[in-house]
């Protein structure tokens, strides 16, 4: 059985007296990570990209997978608000249309590494750790509960037709998400993308 974060490495995280902003050093690894991927990335490119010494950066996260597991936590949370727009879209077409509106700006954003940690971990799948799978396949597969969610309520309104199969439509989202973030790493056309979200919603 496998746990993503034992009780006992969450306690020593949490349990320690800081003399750095836990959240800014997690910004700072989680942009390593995602440029680099977890195997390619070393314990002197965390310390130096992170601001602290090696002792503080064992201390506090123990390891460099607990490390990568609370990046990748972080990188969910500074992304929430994408999803969040999903849960509270009162249209479908509309919050669809937010969604993909924020996840371009993202994913094509020069402060950021192209592409996005999740889509990265997957198509690299460059690690041999169960718990990294497992991240990516529960973030997958709530992404597309909440864009298959949304659909529901689309045709519980009447504004998504009766006989369609939104089961479909939202795996094809999920994947579109994540092609979108291929793309990003390959091409600075990013119009192509906004192009393409705008006809499946027009097929919605």
């Amino acid at each position: 059985m496998y746990t993503v974060l034992s009780k006992e490495k969450e306690g020593m995280i949490m349990g320690r007296t800081k003399e750095f902003d836990l959240e800014q050093v997690l910004h700072k690894a989680m942009l390593v990570f995602w440029e680099k991927g977890y195997e390619a990335t070393s314990i002197p490119d965390l310390v130096k990209a992170m601001g602290i010494s090696r002792s503080s950066m064992y201390e506090t996260f123990v390891d460099k997978e607990t490390l990568y597991v609370q990046a990748f936590k972080h990188y969910k949370r500074v992304w929430e608000k994408k999803r969040t727009l999903l849960r509270q879209a009162t249209s479908v077409k509309e919050g669809v249309r937010q969604y993909f509106e924020m996840h371009i700006a993202g994913a094509y954003d020069e402060a950021y590494p192209k592409g996005c940690l999740v889509t990265n971990t997957i198509v690299s799948a460059d690690s041999p750790h169960q718990e990294f799978h497992q991240l990516t396949r529960e973030s997958l597969n709530e992404l597309e509960r909440l864009f298959y969610e949304l659909l529901q309520k689309g045709q519980q309104s009447g504004e998504i037709s009766p006989d369609k199969d939104i089961k479909v439509l939202a795996t094809l989202l999920l994947h579109l998400n994540h092609g979108i973030n291929v793309m990003a790493r390959s091409t600075s056309d990013r119009k192509a993308a906004e192009d393409m979200i705008a006809a499946v919603i027009e097929m919605l």
